[in-house]
């Protein structure tokens, strides 16, 4: 199974009765596994009737797959005990850590890209893969420090897990903008790197930018709407590859629903623009 090649919204529960009453033209929502793990209550009563009617994206933050410890077997059981229960479209992770010795940080870390690190991400990868019986994509970071020691770009490192483990990609634009601003590199050299053939869901999100000494600081925020230079990004990609599932996240500062199908309109106008002139 894959996701439609449409928009897609995360959802949220304080939409769900405008969803239900007008079914909305979406390909997809998405859910943060975390918020489900518990075995019923509304939240899933919800959930069960959303998946009545649209393709699922079921999107990880508490695997910790770049952390040194061994996966949380205790986590990983209730993440597939989800994924059996309503048999996602798609699963995602992020490339990031968030646990160590214990202790929880409540945060996804970035990694020094190294030969070292990219042994242990794959092996946590394949250990995800082979316990769920799926396929999962891994999504790139959005980053705010760089490490001496990477010595290993990160579309490389991206391109070699999906190579050694079979996973597929998640392209978050907004955070390829955010990270090369805030290292001062080119999003477009990022993105020509990026191995594209193994996309399998595109993200979508706001910013927020401050402005420090050496220049803007940029702050992979969720609460608002997509920037202008995200949104171009975007559309180079699409006019490359063709259609992608394509998610406007939106976590914070959470709008009233029109204003995230308005973003979701705008992905559909750039997704459809690029069909139409593909099949010309």
């Amino acid at each position: 199974m894959t996701l439609p090649r449409k928009p897609g919204l995360g959802f949220k529960p304080e939409h769900f009765p405008t969803i239900a009453e007008t079914r909305p033209d979406l390909g997809f929502f998405e859910i943060h596994a975390e918020n489900y793990m518990g075995a019923g209550g509304l939240p899933h009563a919800m959930l069960q009737r959303l998946r009545e009617d649209y393709a699922l994206s079921v999107h990880g933050v508490g695997l910790s797959i770049g952390g040194p410890d061994p996966l949380d077997r205790g986590h990983l059981a209730r993440l597939k005990a989800l994924c059996d229960r309503y048999d996602p479209e798609s699963f995602s992770e992020h490339l990031a850590w968030a646990s160590h010795g214990g202790a929880w940080m409540h945060d996804l870390l970035p990694l020094p890209y190294t030969q070292e690190t990219l042994n242990l991400v794959c092996d946590h990868v394949d250990e995800v893969q082979e316990h769920l019986g799926r396929q999962m994509l891994l999504e790139n970071p959005a980053t705010y420090v760089l490490f001496d020691n990477s010595d290993i770009p990160e579309t490389a490192f991206l391109s070699e897990i999906s190579r050694r483990t079979g996973c597929g990609l998640l392209l978050d634009v907004n955070n390829v903008f955010v990270s090369c601003v805030n290292h001062r590199q080119d999003p477009r050299a990022y993105l020509a790197e990026f191995p594209l053939a193994q996309i399998g869901e595109v993200h979508l999100a706001g910013h927020e930018e401050e402005d420090l000494p050496s220049g803007p600081f940029l702050i992979d925020s969720h609460g608002r709407e997509v920037a202008e230079p995200v949104w171009a990004l975007y559309a180079e990609i699409v006019s490359k590859i063709g259609p992608l599932p394509s998610l406007i996240e939106w976590d914070n500062d959470v709008p009233a629903f029109p204003v995230l199908m308005a973003e979701a309109e705008r992905a559909r106008t750039i997704l459809e623009g690029q069909s139409h002139a593909l099949a010309s």
